[in-house]
């Protein structure tokens, strides 16, 4: 064979290996390999098939500790907005702290129906079968009252006359009787875009590596900031109107609980469930049909 042939050779195995490279620093390439979307797709499903499968018990009191911790969004942004000047920039500030409970949530791996929205739908759009709908159910409608029972008990403690100095009050009075005077329509676009946000960083979390506390104070920063209607920390706001007696249970309702929960719901299933599984229902099809296929053989 002559050495022109030679040079028009494909690389062999050995090459498309990093064969230059030693043990180390394969290593280190294989660790910045970006993460497929298939993986990423996986890593979520089966954090949802294990979600579905915890007992009523475990999940009920993952929800109420979420709830309770996402206060700490609603208290930390009333603080840093007590301490700053009245100014056109203050928002830009105080919005860092709303994102506190959601670093808590999140990191401390609790139950949040926000982020379920994702999680908990993708095995239902994968096996698309009665009794995984079911699960998926009842796993929203557990994690959903237990998240809002624990804002309810958050807003109660911290509306306690004589807990905090009267210019954290004042702050903790405007927050809350500004989310629930909005309108019904402008309410449900606005929460439509925070599960849509939420949902995404859901999806990047797997990718994020060390980054991942970074990713979610960065886009709850922007619901913060963007004034974004979320059903679980946008309650203990509302609820806390409603225990100051600035709101009643009727405009908790309709001004916040039922256009939020509507919004966060098709912002997180159809705009992220759907736009994110869409593009890889035929991969994961031929995947099942190439796993049946060699289990067949193997039998």
């Amino acid at each position: 064979m002559s050495s022109s042939n030679k040079l028009r050779q494909p690389p062999t195995a050995k090459h498309s290996e990093n064969e230059f490279l030693d043990e180390h620093e394969r290593e280190q390439a294989e660790e910045h390999k970006s993460i497929r979307a298939l993986v990423i797709h996986e890593v979520l499903r089966e954090e949802g098939e294990s979600e579905l499968e915890r007992p009523v018990g475990s999940l009920a009191w993952s929800g109420l500790a979420a709830g309770m911790s996402m206060g700490f969004s609603f208290l930390a942004l009333a603080l840093m907005q007590s301490a700053l000047p009245a100014a056109p920039w203050a928002p830009l500030i105080d919005s860092i702290g709303y994102t506190v409970g959601f670093l808590v949530v999140i990191l401390g791996r609790q139950a949040l129906f926000t982020e379920s929205t994702l999680t908990a739908v993708l095995p239902v759009l994968v096996r698309r079968d009665a009794r995984t709908l079911r699960a998926t159910l009842r796993f929203w409608s557990v994690v959903l009252s237990c998240n809002l029972l624990g804002t309810y008990i958050f807003a109660g403690l911290v509306s306690i006359p004589g807990v905090f100095k009267p210019d954290v009050q004042a702050s903790l009075l405007s927050i809350a009787t500004a989310a629930v005077d909005g309108e019904f329509w402008p309410t449900l676009v606005k929460a439509l875009l925070a599960g849509w946000i939420i949902a995404l960083m859901v999806w990047l979390l797997p990718s994020a590596r060390t980054a991942k506390m970074f990713i979610v104070m960065l886009l709850t920063y922007i619901v913060g900031i963007g004034h974004f209607s979320h059903i679980i920390a946008g309650s203990v706001d509302s609820a806390y109107a409603v225990f100051a007696g600035h709101a009643t249970v009727a405009r908790y309702c309709i001004g916040f609980l039922i256009p939020t929960l509507i919004g966060n719901t098709l912002g997180g299933v159809a705009m992220v469930a759907l736009l994110n599984h869409a593009p890889l229902a035929v991969e994961i099809e031929e995947s099942d049909v190439e796993g049946r296929n060699i289990k067949g053989k193997a039998s």
